[in-house]
């Protein structure tokens, strides 16, 4: 079951009271090296450790199957070719997703999208039932009892569902959200904070259970 909004907020807490610096995997920072000495098969690996985070955060902002992988694609190309201005021994995971995140913008925009989150999310998840496809709000929320958080979040404004989907479905961290969505650590902490507020006067959200 999907935590209750004050358990989701004690996990986010207790995850980055431990984590390290963004706890990427410890051979990262040496194939990020290596990738900007010109190794493509030190690059495809990064893709491969990133590529799952990179199409859930940009299908978050365009809600678009087609557009989110579009994003992610273009995305890490346009990395590689900014490679020699990532700064060496910081996070690597910010870094990209704040470039997948204007692209999928950039993708929402065009398309002139402004369907809520959580209403896609639900529209998906009809249409996919008894496919055996396994959609990404399927793996965002697998197991869980989504009709309830969905009604509670389709309650919320954009700027509320993205952040707690960001922080709690997708598990970015604060500064990753930020990076996804254009703002400041601290303006993440405040819109979390807010936006938890306002999920818990949602009727039956208190009612989820723990997993």
């Amino acid at each position: 079951m999907l935590p209750r909004p004050e358990e989701l907020e004690r996990t986010a807490s207790a995850r980055c009271s431990t984590c390290t610096v963004e706890d990427r995997p410890p051979h990262e920072a040496e194939l990020v090296a290596r990738a900007k000495r010109g190794e493509l098969k030190a690059y495809e690996e990064i893709v491969r450790l990133h590529q799952t985070i990179a199409f859930r955060t940009a299908w978050v902002i365009t809600r678009s199957d087609a557009d989110a992988e579009e994003a992610a694609q273009d995305a890490f190309v346009k990395a590689h070719r900014a490679l020699s201005r990532f700064r060496d021994g910081a996070p690597f995971r910010p870094w990209l997703l704040q470039i997948v995140a204007n692209e999928a913008r950039n993708r929402r925009r065009a398309a002139g999208r402004r369907a809520g989150l959580a209403l896609r999310a639900a529209e998906q998840a009809e249409r996919s039932a008894g496919s055996g496809g396994a959609s990404p709000e399927t793996l965002v929320l697998a197991g869980a009892r989504r009709e309830t958080l969905l009604a509670a979040l389709a309650a919320l404004d954009e700027r509320d569902r993205t952040v707690l989907t960001c922080r709690y479905l997708l598990e970015l961290s604060e500064e990753e959200t930020a990076a996804a969505l254009g703002c400041r650590r601290g303006t993440v902490k405040s819109r979390t904070s807010r936006a938890l507020e306002r999920l818990r006067a949602h009727e039956g959200v208190e009612e989820v259970g723990a997993p």
